[in-house]
């Protein structure tokens, strides 16, 4: 059996990283990055499929977090005809310090979008639907109907599977159900990292409301399978890691997601440590006892990786 890392928090007398594990490797903004480990490395995406589906988006004025999140596995996911929508616009109205999702005042909400997003599936001759969105803290109702008129297109002009992929709404039970009243088949929102880390990494986000999110929704609508996930590698510990999986197997999530972090530019939250592929297997086979219907754990797993599969289990 493999022994996972439990990173040793106690005090030492090197200055601790913001992350206040002091025993992990850093990497400052300013110093030059550690080298990626070769199972981090991949070729460039390419592929008529992939250069298919950015033309047909481009044309009809949509977003992907594929593209604006810089995923490594578009080409893949595509391929797979699969694809994740982020509507409500480009900019967030949230400063994450992971995500390479543009931030500040958010463009109006284009009313057509739903109709664009579902012609996209339809030519696309998609099997499986995530949308997703940006933050808009800005909106009385941050986005939810505008979620719920997009599930209802798509599948007004597909037989495409649907997973939302949503922000927390600011835990707000009444826009939970607005997206709920559509129906979508997997209603997932990311935990992104441990309790301790969260102001670091998510800075506006919260815990505890990521957490009632999911409940909430599991609570409306118990047949809709609910999914969360989380990068690794942002100076979190093992035994963090377990309570987190612990607190959403409490609440009834059945789908988990677990990815190495990758900094998406230098302005952007270093990486404390990349995990080798055995300990995210381990990590994997570690949820799957907990309870979890089904998990992803791999480097490149992201929220979306697969989640056709999922969706069917």
């Amino acid at each position: 059996m493999l022994t996972l890392p439990v990173l040793d928090e106690r005090p030492d007398e090197r200055e601790p990283s913001p992350c206040g594990s002091a025993d992990s490797q850093v990497v400052e903004i300013g110093r030059k990055p550690r080298r990626l480990p070769e199972w981090l490395k991949r070729p460039i995406p390419s592929g008529g499929g992939m250069y298919f589906a950015q033309r047909l988006i481009s044309e009809l004025g949509l977003e992907t977090i594929c593209e604006s999140g810089k995923c490594p596995n578009r080409s893949e996911c595509w391929s797979r005809r699969t694809a994740t929508f982020m509507i409500l616009g480009e900019t967030c109205t949230r400063p994450c310090g992971f995500c390479a999702v543009k931030r500040g005042r958010p463009e109006a909400v284009a009313e057509d979008e739903p109709e664009r997003v579902a012609e996209a599936c339809a030519r696309m001759g998609l099997r499986h639907v995530v949308i997703t969105s940006v933050t808009r803290d800005d909106l009385p109702d941050g986005g939810a109907d505008h979620f719920r008129r997009c599930i209802l297109a798509v599948r007004e002009r597909t037989g495409a599977t649907i997973e939302v992929l949503t922000p927390d709404f600011n835990g707000r039970e009444d826009q939970v159900a607005t997206v709920l009243d559509a129906r979508p088949e997997v209603f997932n929102h990311n935990m992104e990292t441990v309790a301790r880390l969260q102001q670091y990494v998510r800075r506006k986000s919260q815990y505890e409301v990521s957490l009632r999110v999911l409940e909430v929704a599991k609570k409306i609508s118990p047949e809709t399978r609910t999914k969360s996930g989380l990068m690794l590698g942002l100076g979190e510990t093992t035994g963090e890691l377990l309570d987190t999986l612990a607190d959403l197997r409490s609440i009834g999530c059945n789908f988990l997601t677990l990815g190495q972090y990758l900094r998406p530019s230098p302005r952007h939250l270093p990486p404390e440590r990349y995990l080798p592929p055995a300990e995210f297997d381990e990590l994997g086979r570690m949820a799957r006892q907990m309870g979890f219907d089904e998990v992803a754990s791999g480097p490149f797993v992201r929220s979306s990786y697969h989640a056709d599969e999922m969706a069917r289990v």
